[in-house]
């Protein structure tokens, strides 16, 4: 008994010593690429906080002219507006002759039911149709600048997703957590169409599931803020969560993977749902139409 307690009295600080190298072991992936960018540009959403900041940073380091795609310097809602969205592309492709690096970063959490300034369910609207009309609209100046990619960052909880075109506002029903989990289920079939329509361009396409980090994407969710300092020794820092964004945009020979999710730098697995074409191809359609975009 006397050993049970000493145990649980000495636990956190067993916890404490041992954070680094369990922070360690779940961070295996480190971007090694060695490419330098002088002359490219890239654009990163979301770069003003967290895995954002950290990935566009690094891609500035490195010589490239980076474009923040942010509305709010606070909060980056560029991508609840599509008025917002069309106007930062505009300005873009009129400074601009090329893209060669488009990182769709940018995103919300849990958020209580609420809609973006276009009548989009929060997380709907802002993870996948917000990335998804950004790219639509660069997507001619990608080409043009070939070989250039696109990285959309994903999420393990994507598993936890389902498409319901019957449901896609959540006016139906909502939960916060499965709404999040539902967008990032449409991050990865927005990827895989993507890249199918794109073979042979010479733009490749990724997604990435970052890893759990430490961020601002949690604000809205007093539980999951409360499991992230009592866990936070066991979280990636921001820039340890960039890196699989950043191996996906400067490793060199990653072309024939165009349409993989990755995870820790490496290709992972994705749930059936997150493989199913004929879901990707209607989600396709039905995004299009949201958003004004002629079929093609």
């Amino acid at each position: 008994m006397i050993g049970v307690l000493l145990l649980l009295l000495l636990l956190p600080l067993l916890l404490f010593i041992a954070a680094p190298q369990i922070r360690k072991m779940l961070s295996n992936g480190v971007c090694t690429s060695t490419a330098q960018l002088p002359g490219k540009v890239a654009v990163v959403t979301g770069a003003n906080t967290g895995i954002g900041k950290e990935t566009a940073k690094e891609l500035a380091q490195r010589g490239a002219r980076v474009y923040i795609a942010c509305r709010d310097v606070q909060k980056g809602e560029l991508l609840a507006d599509t008025k917002s969205i069309r106007a930062f592309a505009e300005g873009f492709l009129a400074d601009e002759k090329h893209l060669h690096i488009l990182i769709n970063n940018a995103g919300v959490m849990m958020c209580p039911y609420s809609k973006t300034a276009d009548g989009f369910e929060m997380h709907i609207g802002v993870n996948h149709l917000g990335h998804f009309l950004l790219t639509h609209l660069l997507l001619e100046k990608l080409k043009e600048s070939a070989p250039s990619r696109v990285v959309n960052v994903s999420s393990l909880a994507h598993a936890l997703g389902r498409i319901h075109f019957h449901n896609l506002q959540g006016e139906k029903f909502y939960s916060a957590g499965l709404a999040y989990c539902h967008s990032k289920l449409a991050n990865i079939l927005f990827t895989k169409e993507l890249a199918r329509r794109l073979e042979g361009s010479g733009v490749s396409v990724y997604s990435v599931h970052p890893g759990t980090v430490h961020s601002e994407l949690v604000r809205h969710s007093f539980f999951m803020r409360c499991m992230w300092r009592l866990f936070s020794f066991f979280i990636k820092t921001p820039q340890q969560g960039a890196q699989t964004s950043l191996h996906c945009a400067l490793a060199e020979g990653l072309e024939n993977l165009s349409g993989n999710h990755f995870s820790d730098c490496r290709v992972t697995w994705v749930s059936a749902q997150a493989r199913n074409m004929t879901i990707a191809r209607r989600l396709w359609d039905v995004s299009c139409d949201l958003l004004g975009i002629p079929l093609d």
